[in-house]
């Protein structure tokens, strides 16, 4: 079982979405970052964080995926959000993205999002692309809480 899944199986029943892991300086004294956001969509705050951390940190604990000596860290969504879920775009419609693809690299503002496909306001007739044919990130914060 890898990191995501048991990040997933631990915290999506606490009401919190698994955003990302990422595994910082592996070879040396690994930092296992997690970034989170609230399932109810509202902001997260230091006792959710918190919260996380205890919980995850147990059954890192427990199940001991990491074979070393490592240090666990969560933060909130952030300016850099990653965006990878329908839901995802419609919440962040406006703003811009940084989309890497196969086929290009771009920022631009999401323009539409149509089922499984978003529009990305780049170019004449701005670029459509597959959710899971692409990775993006929020270019910009928002104004209020999205």
């Amino acid at each position: 079982m890898n990191l995501e899944s048991i990040a997933v199986n631990i915290l999506e029943p606490l009401g919190f979405e698994v955003l990302e892991i990422q595994v910082q300086n592996a070879q040396r004294s690994p930092i296992v970052v997690v970034r989170i956001d609230r399932l109810d969509e509202q902001p997260v705050t230091t006792e959710d964080l918190q919260l996380c951390s205890q919980t995850l940190g147990l059954e890192f604990d427990r199940l001991d995926p990491i074979k070393k000596e490592y240090r666990l860290e969560f933060e909130s969504p952030g300016p850099k959000r990653p965006l990878k879920t329908v839901r995802h775009f419609e919440r962040m419609l406006g703003l811009k993205a940084k989309v890497r693809s196969n086929i290009q690299n771009f920022t631009a503002p999401i323009k539409e999002v149509n089922g499984d496909l978003v529009t990305f306001d780049h170019g004449d007739e701005g670029i459509t692309l597959r959710i899971g044919d692409f990775q993006a990130n929020l270019a910009e914060f928002p104004d209020r809480h999205r």
